[in-house]
């Protein structure tokens, strides 16, 4: 989807949304945060399994920040 037909979505959008009362416009603001929260939360549980299965199958190495930059030097 192009650039122009994305902002011409979003400018329909934010016209909709507008067009609600505050009360309305509050309470949509308010389920999108909540829906954020919910979505990175989602994502974080992803990537800490994802992390664990690494870490179980040898393939995440452990050490200090001196190691790290040691390796990083070499």
């Amino acid at each position: 989807m192009n650039a122009q037909v994305m902002s011409s979505r979003f400018q329909t959008v934010i016209e909709t949304v507008e067009s609600l009362p505050p009360d309305d416009q509050l309470l949509l603001i308010e389920i999108i945060r909540q829906r954020l929260i919910q979505y990175r939360r989602a994502e974080l549980i992803t990537e800490v399994a994802e992390a664990r299965q690494s870490y179980s199958q040898g393939d995440v190495q452990r050490g200090t920040v001196d190691d790290l930059l040691k390796e990083l030097a070499e």
